[in-house]
C-alpha cells in the first residue's frame, strides 16, 4: 500500500571534493554512500533501493551493490541525464519509497575526472567516444566542439535578443561567491569584485573563467526513505513534496528556441503543482550552475521574473547574502564543487536541515532545487521542505 505521508531525504552524505588524487569514481561513490547510511543511523543493510548517476563515461555502474556488499535490492539501476539525473533520481525514490517498492533507497554521483598535473580544463576532453553525425555534425564543422562553446553559442543568443550583457552574467558570479566564502566544503572562498569577473580572461566569448564551474573529484549521496520513517532517523527530515521533469528535444537550428527557453519552463510548473505551491512561496534556490548564464536562464524559465529580464533581475546582490532571493547558498557549481546536480541538491538539504552555518538562510521553507543536462538538454526540478 502506498505511504500517503510522502517520501524525505534522511541521509546525505559528502565525500572530500576538489583535487582529490587516487581515488576511483567507485570509490568516491561508495564513500558516499556509506557517508550518507551513517548520517541517516541506518546500516548498509537498510538500504534495499541503488540509484546510480554513472557519469560521461560509466565510470559507476551497478556493479556498485558488489563494492559495497548490498544484498537482495528491490530496485537497482543506472540513469544518465546528465546534471539533471540527481533531481530525477530522487524523484523516481521518492515513487519507489511510498508505493512501497523498496524502503530506503540510496540515489548518488561520482566523478574523478581531475588528474595530476593535468589543468582541469583538459579534464573532459576526450571522454565521450560517441560519433558526431547529423545535424550536430554541422556545429563541429563550424568550429562549436566543446560544451563551452555551445553554452557561449546559446548566451550570445540570449544576448542579442533580449540584450543581457556581461556585467549583469558577472552580477551571479560575485553573489555567488560571497556565500562560498561561508562554506567550509567550497573550492573557491576568496571574494571577487565585478571588476575581477570583468578582468577574468575569455575561455568562449561571450563566457569568461569567471562564468564558468569548477571541475572536482569527489562524490556524494542522498538517502530517500517515506517521511514517517525518516523522522525516526538521525537527522531532521527533508520532505520530497515535488518533482518535475523536462526535455525540450530542440536543436540549434532556424525557428527553435535554443538559448532562450529551457526545460525548467516545463519542470518548474509540474513540480510546484505537484507541491501545492508557487515561486512566491520559494524561500530559496539551489540552481544548477555550470554557467552564470544557465542561473540567469533558469530563474527566467521558473518564472522568477519575465522572459529577458533575468539581467536585471539579478542585478544589485538581489541573489547573494542579505539579497532577496537567496541563490546557490554555497557557492554552487561556480565556486564550491562541481558534482553535476548533487551540488545543488546536496546544499538544499543542509540549508533544509537549517545547518548552513555562517551561510544558513533563515527562512528556508520551500526550498526548489534544479538540474540542468546537456547543452540546456534535460532539466529536472524538486521541491523541498524541512515541514
Amino acid at each position: 500500500m502506498a505511504d500517503s505521508r510522502g517520501a524525505a531525504i534522511a541521509g546525505l552524505g559528502i565525500t572530500e571534493v576538489g583535487k582529490v588524487f587516487g581515488r576511483s569514481a567507485t570509490d568516491f561513490a561508495a564513500d558516499a554512500v556509506r557517508r550518507a547510511a551513517t548520517d541517516a543511523g541506518l546500516h548498509l543493510s537498510d538500504i534495499d533501493g541503488l540509484l546510480i548517476n554513472s557519469g560521461l563515461k560509466r565510470d559507476v555502474s551497478i556493479t556498485l551493490q558488489n563494492v559495497l556488499g548490498l544484498r537482495d535490492l528491490r530496485l537497482l539501476t543506472e540513469m544518465n541525464a546528465y546534471g539533471a539525473s540527481a533531481g530525477s533520481m530522487v524523484s523516481y525514490a521518492a515513487a519507489a519509497v511510498t508505493s512501497g517498492m523498496a524502503e530506503a533507497v540510496a540515489c548518488v554521483f561520482a566523478d574523478a575526472p581531475l588528474k595530476p598535473k593535468v589543468s582541469a580544463g583538459a579534464a573532459y576532453t576526450g571522454r565521450s567516444a560517441k560519433p558526431i553525425v547529423g545535424l550536430p555534425s554541422y556545429l563541429v564543422a563550424s568550429g562549436i566542439t566543446n560544451a563551452n562553446a555551445k553554452y557561449a553559442f546559446a548566451t550570445r543568443r540570449h544576448m542579442e535578443t533580449y540584450g543581457t550583457t556581461t556585467e549583469q552574467l558577472g552580477e551571479i558570479a560575485v553573489a555567488q561567491r560571497a556565500w562560498a566564502v561561508h562554506n567550509p566544503l567550497a573550492q573557491m572562498r576568496t571574494p571577487i569584485t565585478l571588476e575581477d569577473h570583468q578582468s577574468s580572461r575569455w575561455i568562449a566569448e561571450p563566457l569568461r573563467l569567471l562564468d564558468c564551474c569548477l571541475v572536482s573529484n569527489g562524490g556524494a549521496a542522498v538517502i530517500v526513505t517515506t517521511a514517517e520513517r525518516a523522522k525516526d532517523l538521525a537527522q531532521p527530515p527533508v520532505h520530497v513534496l515535488g518533482w518535475g521533469q523536462g526535455h525540450p528535444g530542440q536543436v540549434a537550428e532556424r525557428g527553435s528556441d535554443f538559448g532562450l527557453r529551457t526545460g525548467a519552463a516545463i519542470s518548474g510548473p509540474t513540480a510546484l503543482r505537484m507541491a501545492g505551491v508557487t515561486v512566491d512561496d520559494v524561500d530559496l534556490l539551489e540552481l544548477y550552475d555550470c554557467y552564470t548564464f544557465t542561473v540567469l536562464v533558469t530563474l527566467e524559465d521558473y518564472g522568477f521574473c519575465a522572459k529577458g529580464e533575468g539581467g536585471k533581475f539579478v542585478a544589485n546582490g538581489r541573489t547573494g547574502p542579505g539579497g532577496e532571493l537567496p541563490v546557490n547558498t554555497g557557492g554552487g557549481q561556480l565556486s564550491s564543487y562541481y558534482l553535476w546536480g548533487m551540488t545543488p541538491l546536496t546544499e538544499a538539504v543542509i540549508q533544509a536541515r537549517g545547518q548552513g552555518g555562517g551561510r544558513q538562510v533563515d527562512n528556508h521553507d520551500v526550498i526548489l532545487v534544479s538540474g540542468n543536462g546537456g547543452i540546456l538538454d534535460h532539466h529536472s526540478t524538486l521541491i523541498l521542505s524541512p515541514r
